[in-house]
């Protein structure tokens, strides 16, 4: 899905004619926040996005799990593994396609045991039985069916909520405030304003990987995405140095058709450029038969999230490892 451009710009005309059907979106999506899910068995620590597209919701679960591991915990990742057509509960293994469960589950299962499940509770249950102390949801926040312990809102902090609006007239998943209500922290990604007040607030960065860095040293780059805010990964490129004279822009979750495929080939001979993508573009590549040359010539450039209050965000994750409560 490619976000509207009038999301992310002040209301207007087409927000506006749009508000009535967000209205009712909205009240559908609230009331279902408010409902209490299943219990899993173990904590539970969700990772969502008040918005749909990129805010940097998957680099932060890992950054999570990575922290969980530090400590001496078992975490498991749970997410619906969007895009595949797998609908679970399955555990996410080496022969996977991203056709069979998403592109995002591959990246998590290279960290931790990620478990698919359309149905999380279901999923939930699965990952406890398999020997999860902690599960890791990537997203899942506006779906009900399983209780959170700790729900934190990561957010783009350079386009924020857009024009605030739910769907269809912006771009939020339901209305803010009942999401704030119902979140403990907001992660702020990037450089912007804090925009929100009432909650712990924490502000993070993503950053190239080095090695992956210097391996590009002095050369030109084609940069295409498929990501929820292919801006942000091209933006990315520039902060680093990488001089990319061309960049493309596809849909969040894009299957790359053989056509596409020929002409972000010919376009890289053309100019002399290396192909240079994101890790989910590439696991996405890598999986599909009839694009093999591309993934064949394409590297990825892998990120990592920094949060800035690193003991106090710490502090936060641990508190949540606390005894469930029966029920």
């Amino acid at each position: 899905m490619r976000t509207p451009r009038f999301w992310w710009d002040k209301p207007g005309a087409l927000s506006a004619l749009l508000s009535p059907l967000g209205a009712i979106y909205g009240a559908v999506a609230a009331k279902r926040l408010s409902q209490e899910g299943e219990r899993a068995g173990a904590p539970v620590i969700c990772i969502g996005n008040p918005t749909v597209g990129g805010a940097g919701k998957t680099p932060a679960a890992i950054a999570i799990a990575r922290m969980l591991l530090a400590k001496g915990q078992r975490p498991m990742f749970l997410t619906r593994g969007y895009g595949g057509r797998l609908a679970g509960p399955v555990t996410v293994e080496s022969g996977h396609t991203a056709t069979q469960v998403g592109d995002e589950p591959l990246l998590l299962a290279r960290v931790a045991p990620t478990v698919v499940a359309h149905n999380r509770a279901a999923g939930a249950r699965h990952a406890v039985a398999s020997g999860a102390s902690v599960i890791v949801m990537d997203d899942g926040f506006q779906n009900p069916t399983l209780a959170k312990d700790l729900s934190i809102l990561v957010i783009d902090a350079a386009r924020g909520v857009g024009n605030g609006h739910a769907l269809p007239a912006g771009p939020l998943r339901a209305p803010l405030a009942p999401q704030i209500a119902r979140a403990q922290a907001v992660l702020m990604v990037g450089d912007g304003p804090d925009i929100v007040s009432g909650l712990p607030v924490f502000h993070a960065r993503l950053e190239p990987d080095r090695a992956a860095l210097a391996a590009l040293a002095g050369q030109r780059v084609l940069a295409f995405a498929g990501i929820g805010n292919p801006g942000k990964f091209f933006a990315t490129l520039a902060a680093a140095g990488i001089d990319a004279p061309v960049t493309r822009a596809f849909p969040d979750h894009h299957r790359f058709m053989l056509r596409e495929a020929r002409d972000l080939l010919r376009e890289a001979d053309r100019q002399k450029l290396t192909l240079l993508t994101t890790e989910k573009d590439l696991v996405r590549l890598q999986g599909d038969a009839q694009v093999t040359a591309l993934a064949g010539r394409t590297r990825a450039l892998p990120v990592e999230l920094f949060v800035k209050e690193a003991d106090a965000f710490a502090a936060l994750i641990e508190g949540a490892l606390r005894p469930q409560a029966p029920g």
